[in-house]
């Protein structure tokens, strides 16, 4: 028997932000514990923009018959006026009877309905796109303790490596490790799973590049793209090893653990950056930045050939390491 009471409930859910495993997971779970409350819960699904007020009055207003109800509004940002206050004027009084849950991209447009509902008392589930590197080791963190299990910083920034940013790629993955393992996930854990995959990920390529390997750069990307890695990831792991060595490399030659939470990234991470600005100068490390930037903006922007993008930035970054030795 379920633990969860219609009290439990929060009748407005404002699921704010643009990251779709985020928001989908949300929906599925309000809907889940819904119906453990009330197993023959009505679920009811409507796109904003194309919703007019009378259509969800019945939903809205108390029933004759009783039992639950979940009205999930997608696109919630694109609610005309005449929805939106009726819905503000609903959620300051919400039947307890009756879930309303909005999916709400949390931009600049349909800002004054999130406003409203958060002021109304909605609960708030943040579902935005996770910006950095630190958020996606977080998310796989928490990834694997939402499956019983346990999983080091650098077991998550290893799967990453291995994987990709893609958060359902990622979910997937740490699903599969904690089917496959007692639950104790470390870096050895990841790398005798997806050693294939963390031999042609972008890192490997950033990696060789930023010591001036061309040779084996361009091998290793030309193998990634060969067994279908992402290019995207790939450009982010070369901007992310340009920006990681200025960083080291303007912080000095001090004690990795030491630095650790000064630079706010592993003291492994900083040791390995140390040993790749070698050779380096800060007037090579801007060119670098450059290049790098050139790249992330042709392979996202959607450049006719993202794979020559990748080998200009691999040949650019180089040369800029070769001219910091003049």
């Amino acid at each position: 028997m379920s633990d969860v009471t219609g009290v439990d409930l929060a009748p407005i859910l404002l699921v704010l932000g643009d990251e779709e495993l985020l928001a989908t997971r949300a929906v599925t779970e309000a809907v889940a514990k819904a119906r453990s409350v009330d197993p023959q819960v009505d679920v009811r699904e409507y796109q904003a923009g194309a919703l007019a007020v009378g259509e969800i009055a019945e939903m809205l207003s108390p029933s004759l018959f009783g039992g639950r109800r979940v009205l999930v509004l997608r696109a919630a940002q694109d609610a005309r006026k005449d929805l939106v206050t009726a819905l503000l004027d609903y959620a300051r009084n919400p039947d307890p009877d009756v879930q309303l849950v909005a999916l709400h991209l949390g931009g600049g447009k349909g800002k004054a309905f999130a406003d409203g509902l958060r002021a109304a008392g909605a609960t708030v589930v943040p579902a935005a796109k996770l910006k950095g590197h630190r958020e996606r080791v977080a998310f796989v963190r928490d990834e694997i303790r939402r499956g019983g299990g346990r999983c080091t910083d650098d077991a998550a920034e290893a799967l990453i490596a291995a994987v990709g940013t893609d958060l359902r790629e990622l979910a997937a993955a740490c699903s599969q490790l904690i089917a496959d393992t007692d639950g104790r996930i470390g870096a050895d854990t990841v790398a005798r799973y997806y050693r294939g995959r963390v031999e042609v990920s972008g890192f490997t390529v950033a990696d060789a590049t930023m010591i001036g390997d061309v040779p084996a750069a361009l091998e290793a990307l030309r193998w990634a793209l060969h067994v279908g890695v992402d290019p995207v990831p790939i450009a982010d792991a070369l901007a992310d090893g340009v920006r990681t060595v200025a960083r080291v490399a303007a912080a000095g030659r001090g004690d990795p653990y030491q630095l650790a939470s000064t630079l706010g990234m592993p003291a492994w991470k900083i040791k390995n950056a140390q040993q790749r600005a070698r050779g380096w100068t800060p007037e090579g490390l801007v060119e670098a930045m450059r290049a790098a930037a050139e790249c992330n903006a042709a392979v996202k922007g959607g450049a006719d050939d993202r794979g020559y993008a990748l080998e200009k930035a691999v040949f650019s970054v180089a040369a800029a390491r070769r001219g910091s030795g003049r």
